[in-house]
């Protein structure tokens, strides 16, 4: 397993930024009734988001991510969106949405032995990662064969209705991100309305999978949006169990969420 820090030059941002990147480069330890791994066979990726407050370390440090994708042999991206949402920020020049969409996958597919196809591309995250998986996942469709979505902050609704007093953050820094209030319903701000547009084109539509535990505070906004995706018929895979917003639940269920992207190899 190889584990790197690195920076490069994003013109999105236009600045500089930081991913880590988890590769299973080591040729692994083989059991009985394993199936034999195919060194030259190019990785499959997940480029997988952190939360608010939260940094491109956050995966590696809290979770077992490290072993899981050994495990799984996926190669695994974890960029530094800050507390944007990972949506882009015409007032700041600094886009996020298209870094996580376009450039980042670009620039690791150059620098990396990964696989190209859509099929073995997939973006993830948990809580605000989860909510700009979920955006970045149906923008851009034709990028990412997956989504996995933990916890998610689904919050453009609320934010949509004018947020008072939230902990979290102002209520000018909601506007900033999001956009004016009264116009984030039908934006790409929207996941409800993003969903909705391929459903009605006939669009690709990546694979959905969404995990929220039964005591997150955010349960309400998951179990919204699992509703309206089965309401227009975007298949999709929605799981709950006990678990609060924490490292313990999204664990638990990226290794779940691996081994749903996995499945599709013995499709």
């Amino acid at each position: 397993m190889a584990v790197f820090e690195f920076t490069f030059f994003s013109n999105s941002l236009r600045r500089t930024t930081e991913v880590t990147a988890i590769i299973p480069a080591e040729t692994p330890m083989m059991f009985p009734g394993m199936a034999p791994v195919d060194q030259n066979k190019p990785y499959k990726s997940i480029y997988l988001l952190h939360g608010f407050s939260g940094s491109h370390v956050d995966w590696l440090r809290s979770s077992r991510i490290e072993q899981l994708a050994s495990m799984h042999r996926v190669a695994v991206f974890c960029p530094s969106g800050e507390n944007s949402f990972f949506l882009d920020d015409t007032v700041r020049d600094a886009m996020y949405g298209q870094l996580i969409g376009q450039e980042l996958i670009d620039f690791t597919r150059r620098v990396f032995p990964l696989s190209h196809e859509r099929a073995d591309t997939a973006i993830g995250g948990l809580s605000m990662g989860g909510y700009g998986a979920i955006r970045n996942g149906l923008k851009y469709n034709e990028v990412f064969g997956s989504i996995i979505a933990l916890s998610s902050a689904l919050i453009s609704d609320s934010v949509a209705r004018g947020i008072e007093g939230n902990p979290m953050a102002s209520a000018s820094y909601y506007t900033h991100t999001f956009g004016e209030p009264g116009k984030i319903v039908g934006s790409d701000a929207d996941p409800k309305t993003l969903a909705k547009k391929l459903i009605d084109t006939g669009a690709v539509r990546p694979k959905l999978f969404m995990a929220c535990g039964t005591e997150d505070f955010l349960l309400n906004e998951n179990r919204d949006l699992d509703k309206h995706l089965t309401l227009i018929g975007y298949p999709h895979t929605y799981l709950e169990s006990p678990g609060i917003h924490s490292w313990a639940f999204w664990d638990e269920y990226i290794e779940k969420a691996l081994i749903w992207f996995g499945a599709f190899d013995k499709q």
